[in-house]
């Protein structure tokens, strides 16, 4: 996933804290306050929601389902697969799920290692995982990384997967972030929960990917599910990711392969597999009369475990975070557990149950967050419990993702160079092999008319680099955390770069081989 890990939504999306292993189960939930009739009012006016939000927006396809009381009401695709061609969304179109993969992941790990499993430490199981500090190292749990409690920087790791390292190689260099203290807040960190499920997954001796498949996909029937990119790829029905161009229409421009990050952003389904899986959530871990997840470990995931939004008013309410689920409760007590997903290069998912009701909708959307996802979902649950919409949810909805968007971007406006700004030096001044311990190798390279190029990852990828003041340089950021142009500083003297985006850790700052 990508920096749009959480979005705080006004009860939806209520997120996480910080406590010890072991929390106190939440209260007994109140009677159900709904009836079928007020369910079947909010079911019905779906098709006119959903609609209504796709021609807002432009969003090119979209499939919803609902379960209630064990039996699916809703179950429809809308619009179509990829802009510009006909082939219609359907129940069996597939989705990418970004992060709702989080508590589907929670959903096996909770399968495979039962109630007690959540406390054991991670480091034994996962070869060259280490945190910063070794005491950390070895107390942190899987609970303590599926409810980002572990002290890890916000989307630690994920900036690697975006320069094309693999799972591996960005778990083994968890150790070069800093840490804040242990179980003391909340940041969400998609290879931290995927470090803690691969330790799962080690200790069973499978791969991540079958351990999913053979404890929920298979035995819950959800036989279009899976935690691997190339069968996404390679489905018939499948949607595509779309981005909003610059004239405002929708473009499959690019394809994400999440497989580095898998457990936390990886799955990808269809509506009618994700009603198994809300079924089987509502049911206590059953589905068909057979017990897929046993009740007590699957209630587990839902008790709040970290502190993700605190009141902002002393009469506000805390948002907490589960094991791979925001949780929340309502005005009249009830518990919420929701979950967004959200991909920039061009995916928005959302699911939402209240347990109490055994009621739950998930959203699916082939566009990056344009407030689809979310506001269906909260507009369904207002029709069900108020008879109408409480507000216009889409514009409060994307200013959030907006504001997080806008957040890593840099002060400095890199595209206009300061009237008096000084020359570079001379290409060879720059030029050369450079060296990170967390980012890896990089070079500096000069074209025959003097532009220079800087190299970063394994492959390697290329950014041209546009002089901006004196030894400062620009390049235009890729990928799913991508944040416009950002600068890179040259230090002739220490023979070294910074990457101002790569460093807002500290990490950014790469150093010559030749020195």
């Amino acid at each position: 996933m990508s920096r749009f890990g959480w979005v705080a939504v006004a009860g939806l999306t209520a997120l996480l804290g910080a406590a010890a292993p072991g929390p106190s189960p939440p209260p007994p939930q109140p009677p159900p306050q709904l009836d079928r009739a007020e369910v079947q009012r909010a079911v019905d006016r779906l098709d006119g929601v959903v609609e209504a939000a796709m021609k807002r927006t432009g969003t090119p396809g979209v499939a919803v389902a609902v379960v209630h009381d064990g039996k699916v009401l809703h179950l429809e695709g809308y619009g179509v697969r990829k802009a510009g061609e006909k082939a219609a969304v359907d129940a069996d179109t597939v989705f990418q799920l970004a992060s709702v993969s989080k508590p589907i992941a929670s959903t096996v790990v909770a399968g495979a290692v039962g109630v007690e499993g959540w406390t054991e430490p991670v480091a034994p199981n996962v070869p060259d995982f280490r945190l910063k500090d070794p005491w950390v190292t070895s107390h942190v749990t899987v609970a303590d990384l599926f409810s980002h409690r572990s002290g890890l920087p916000d989307h630690a790791g994920d900036l690697l997967e975006d320069l094309g390292y693999d799972r591996e190689y960005i778990l083994s260099h968890l150790r070069y972030e800093p840490l804040a203290p242990f179980r003391a807040g909340y940041a969400y960190t998609n290879f931290g929960l995927t470090a803690a499920a691969q330790a799962v997954a080690d200790e069973k001796g499978v791969p991540w990917e079958k351990l999913a498949a053979d404890t929920l996909y298979e035995p819950a029937g959800m036989d279009a599910t899976s935690s691997r990119f190339e069968d996404y790829a390679k489905a018939a029905n499948r949607a595509w990711g779309h981005v909003k161009t610059a004239d405002g229409t929708w473009k499959a421009q690019y394809v994400r392969d999440p497989d580095a990050q898998s457990p936390a952003g990886g799955v990808s389904s269809t509506a009618r597999d994700m009603t198994k899986w809300l079924s089987l959530q509502l049911a206590d871990g059953r589905l068909d009369g057979k017990q897929i997840i046993d009740a007590e470990a699957l209630e587990r995931t839902h008790w709040p475990e970290s502190v993700a939004n605190p009141p902002a008013a002393p009469a506000g309410r805390t948002g907490f975070y589960g094991l791979g689920w925001n949780v929340s409760y309502d005005d009249e007590g009830r518990l919420r557990l929701s979950h967004t997903g959200a991909f920039a290069l061009g995916a928005h998912t959302n699911v939402t149950m209240l347990p109490g009701e055994q009621l739950g909708i998930v959203v699916l959307t082939n566009s990056a967050p344009a407030g689809v996802a979310d506001a269906v979902a909260l507009d369904f649950f207002d029709i069900a419990q108020g008879g109408e919409i409480s507000r216009d949810w889409i514009p409060l909805v994307d200013a959030l993702y907006q504001q997080q968007e806008d957040a890593g971007r840099s002060k400095t406006d890199y595209a206009r160079p300061p009237e008096d700004a000084t020359p570079a030096k001379d290409a060879d001044t720059y030029t050369g092999a450079y060296e990170n311990d967390y980012y890896g190798r990089a070079e500096v390279v000069a074209g025959k008319d003097g532009a220079l190029t800087l190299r970063l990852g394994p492959e390697p990828q290329s950014y041209r680099l546009t002089h901006y003041d004196g030894d400062t340089f620009s390049f235009l950021t890729r990928g799913e955390n991508a944040v416009g142009r950002t600068g890179v500083t040259f230090d002739p003297d220490e023979k070294s770069f910074t990457v101002e985006y790569l460093d807002a850790e500290g990490l950014g700052t790469f150093e010559s081989t030749a020195q």
